[in-house]
């Protein structure tokens, strides 16, 4: 499993519904969707730039939360399939 490529496409209601499964304080919470509420972004070509366009999925490549969120959802996951097991 390639877990680099996985960590960039992680939806964003699974992110909220870690954050809220695993009890984090609900500012945090409320802080983390709201930088990626209405995110935009644009396409460089080399015939300039095409109109921006809101991204939906997926969290800010390159950021440094990215790396801790990732690990949230794997540990919330985790503990969902270890609840799971018999």
């Amino acid at each position: 499993m390639d877990l680099e490529r996985a960590s960039d496409r992680v939806p964003r209601e699974v992110i909220r519904w870690t954050m809220h499964k695993l009890r984090v304080e609900a500012g945090l919470l409320l802080a983390v969707v709201s930088m990626y509420t209405g995110a935009e972004t644009v396409v460089r070509t080399v015939y300039g730039n095409c109109d921006c366009f809101e991204v939906k999925v997926s969290m800010h490549q390159d950021s440094t939360l990215n790396p801790l969120l990732f690990m949230i959802v794997m540990e919330a996951l985790s503990r969902e399939f270890r609840v799971a097991l018999p």
